[in-house]
């Protein structure tokens, strides 16, 4: 059976943190989040709820892909509660590059 191809876009999205660093939803950022929260389904329910320790964690499996070491306590710290709601934006424009279009 042949497998499908899934229309991955991986775009990476510029951040002020600690330095500019760009966010990257592929596939090792999915999995980390899936080992995280269990499901695709649990993780994105987290980040619409608007916690913190989701935003952190989206922030983390984002960035983890230009440094493998990164932590999310390492993140927490770059991150200004001040722009937290544009750090949510842009996590939130990621993921919606990283996602295959729905089929109607």
């Amino acid at each position: 059976m042949p497998v499908k191809s899934l229309d991955v876009k991986v775009k990476k999205i510029p951040v002020q943190l600690d330095k500019e660093r760009h966010l990257v939803f592929d596939l090792n950022a999915f999995c980390e989040l899936e080992d995280k929260y269990g499901s695709q389904e649990e993780a994105l329910n987290a980040l619409g709820s608007g916690s913190f320790k989701a935003i952190r964690t989206f922030l983390w499996a984002g960035l983890v892909h230009e440094d493998e070491s990164l932590t999310e306590k390492e993140v927490g710290k770059m991150i200004d509660i001040a722009n937290i709601s544009e750090l949510a934006n842009a996590i939130t424009e990621a993921v919606n590059n990283a996602l295959p279009e729905p089929k109607n």
